[in-house]
């Protein structure tokens, strides 16, 4: 801030007055000119994640929204339910690293400038795209019981059980 006498200064100097103004003027549009240009940079990231099996392979942009989807031969033979979570899945992994890319062009065009503003903005993209965790995959279901040759034979269906008169020969069809 400008203190009092240094503000009765300017005031006795209109020449340094009007220098200060351009040079803070100038630091202002430096300031646009390098968040316009980390914009740019956050609006061109792009993060690509696929299924462990290759199945799915989704592209997002910074802003979380899918801008590819592929789908590998695997894919052909998912049940569309399996199909669906996989999708699901592998787009939650590529929005997962939202926060950090935009970080890191935040760093590298703005320094420590405005760390207050980045800090709330990594936060709300934190919030809406967590880190996930890596999941152990599921164990193999299990494999079907042996047979054993000590257990007894499975129960069976009672029979159905066919009155016929012997000598009936009306009945007989030959």
């Amino acid at each position: 801030m400008t203190g009092a006498n240094e503000l009765g200064e300017l005031m006795l100097d209109p020449d340094e007055a009007q220098r200060k103004m351009e040079r803070w003027a100038a630091g202002l549009e430096e300031k646009a000119q390098r968040y316009a240009a980390a914009q740019e940079r956050t609006e061109q990231l792009r993060l690509t994640a696929s299924s462990s099996d290759g199945a799915v392979k989704i592209t997002v942009g910074a802003d979380g929204g899918v801008t590819d989807i592929e789908f590998g031969n695997k894919a052909r033979t998912y049940p569309l339910e399996e199909l669906s979570r996989a999708i699901l899945q592998t787009m939650h992994q590529a929005q997962a690293g939202i926060a950090g890319q935009v970080a890191e062009v935040m760093q590298e065009s703005l320094g420590d400038e405005d760390q207050e503003t980045r800090s709330l903005m990594i936060g709300t993209l934190r919030s809406r795209f967590p880190e996930i965790e890596e999941e152990e995959p599921p164990p193999p279901p299990p494999a079907p019981p042996a047979a054993s040759t000590d257990a007894p034979p499975p129960p069976q269906a009672p029979r159905e059980r066919r009155h016929e008169a012997p000598d009936d020969e009306e009945n007989s069809p030959w």
